[in-house]
């Protein structure tokens, strides 16, 4: 079974805990990538992303989005949705599909 983790700000994560997933509390991207990388190698296959710390670090993201594992989930965070992973689910289900499902009527 693969493990799951949480990064992002302390006050974004600390919940998870209570759910038994790793919290890791990282605010900076540099951090952020070597974290991901070491997870990754530990046997992390679910690890899910505070928006705010995903949008400092698309390239990393971009990097795996097309590997199985990890797989990499932006979640928002105490700020707020962003909609990074509204974004990434709605690009996730037009390449399974070949279009976009998901639309928002008027």
């Amino acid at each position: 079974m693969l493990n799951i983790a949480v990064m992002g700000d302390y006050d974004s994560i600390y919940g998870f805990a209570a759910l038994g997933v790793k919290t890791c509390p990282v605010t900076d991207p540099l951090e952020g990538e070597k974290l991901i990388k070491r997870l990754w190698e530990e046997g992390f296959g679910v690890i899910y992303i505070t928006e705010a710390l995903a949008s400092k670090m698309p390239e990393t993201l971009a990097r795996y989005e097309g590997s199985l594992l990890p797989a990499l989930i932006p979640i928002p965070g105490v700020a707020g949705n962003t909609g990074i992973g509204m974004n990434q689910v709605r690009k996730s289900v037009e390449r399974a599909v070949g279009s976009d499902i998901i639309f928002k009527e008027d």
